[in-house]
């Protein structure tokens, strides 16, 4: 289920883009972006901090990598229409914090945004403006590898994520561009989704991206 949008829109300043960044569990989305968060860019690039009802895994932080909520404190920002976006996804629930995305295109700042391809299709439906990026690995075989090696889900919930990411592979087509995330080679990942960006910003200059303030 997802939060609509509402009135009271406020454009992106200075062609500021809402860049969304998918792909399946396991392709390095978070080594990526650390890797972005370590390039230069003027102005710096704001990224989006979720929400989320899942559990912290070992060395993550509150307000850093994800914001953690309890069920009832997440279901309830979703009623106050707080999230541009909301989806389950492997059986927790998951929140793109509206405010967040609204504030840093106002201020002129690109927003990154991670998220999954069910919530990437949400998004992308209420900004038409948004910008596709779909990581993909070197082949789906790696792809089971790194996600057997990192072992941070139970053997149901590894195979739930392997099911699921053969079925989030095929939505590819869906997106504006596809990069994929060889082993080894994240920098050069980063350095092409700037490239991307750069290009983007090249050939649309005055591109407006609307958000709205709340849902209905």
């Amino acid at each position: 289920m997802t939060d609509g949008l509402g009135s009271d829109g406020m454009n992106g300043a200075n062609g500021a883009m809402l860049v969304i960044i998918s792909g399946p569990s396991g392709v390095g989305k978070d080594t990526i972006i650390d890797a972005l968060k370590e390039r230069h860019h003027d102005p710096d690039y704001h990224y989006v901090v979720t929400c989320t009802t899942r559990g912290r895994r070992p060395g993550e932080v509150d307000g850093v990598d994800y914001h953690f909520l309890d069920r009832d404190a997440f279901a309830g920002q979703r009623a106050a229409g707080e999230f541009l976006e909301a989806s389950q996804v492997h059986e927790n629930w998951y929140g793109t914090p509206r405010g967040q995305v609204r504030e840093a295109l106002a201020a002129g700042r690109d927003v990154i945004l991670k998220i999954d391809v069910q919530g990437a299709a949400i998004v992308k439906g209420k900004v038409p403006g948004a910008l596709l990026i779909f990581i993909v690995p070197p082949s789906l075989e790696d792809l089971f590898q790194r996600l057997r090696t990192r072992a941070t889900e139970t053997a149901d919930e590894l195979e739930v994520r392997q099911r699921n990411a053969a079925i989030e592979l095929a939505r590819a087509d869906d997106y504006d561009y596809v990069v994929t995330n060889e082993t080894g080679q994240v920098e050069r990942t980063a350095e092409r989704i700037d490239e991307i960006i750069a290009a983007e910003h090249a050939r649309h200059p005055q591109r407006r991206v609307e958000v709205y303030s709340r849902s209905p």
